[in-house]
């Protein structure tokens, strides 16, 4: 007996990987790269999937170059994208000792929200080992109806 010829969709996973400085700079320039290249895979600048991709970029990029930055060494964004599927934002810093955690503040803190809207923006977000120094901060958008949110740092 042969079983039956079932045919499998082709899924393409673009990715776009860029090194940027420490800096305020190159946090903006992350963003910027981000919406630019998502714009070439076609996902539009003004769409929803953009803007939150822009913000989650801005978000992980400012942490990485406040929080993460060593004289010297460069910070690192890549995206994946599935089409209809999934993005996937990575950011990685050489700092692998100063692992980040989503902490409600004060009404009178100046800052420490920004993992807070990751959360909020994201399916799902995880703090990675980086190696072979390091950490990578991960977030999620799934593109399609799917599974509820998990928690920080499942993933």
């Amino acid at each position: 007996m042969t079983s039956p010829v079932t045919r499998e969709v082709p899924v393409t996973v673009r990715v776009f990987a860029q090194r940027f400085s420490s800096t305020p700079r190159g946090a903006r320039l992350a963003r910027r790269l981000a919406v630019l290249q998502l714009d070439r895979w076609g996902v539009p600048y003004d769409s929803e999937t953009s803007e939150t991709a822009a913000l989650l970029v801005a978000e992980l990029a400012a942490n990485a170059v406040t929080h993460g930055r060593v004289p010297g060494r460069d910070c690192e964004l890549t995206l994946s994208y599935t089409p209809g599927l999934l993005l996937r934002v990575d950011v990685s810093d050489t700092r692998g000792e100063r692992r980040p955690a989503a902490v409600a503040q004060g009404p009178f803190d100046e800052g420490g929200r920004g993992l807070l809207l990751v959360e909020a923006l994201a399916s799902r977000w995880a703090v990675l080992d980086r190696v072979p120094v390091g950490k990578t901060v991960r977030a999620e958008l799934d593109l399609s109806p799917g599974p509820a949110r998990t928690r920080p740092g499942g993933s």
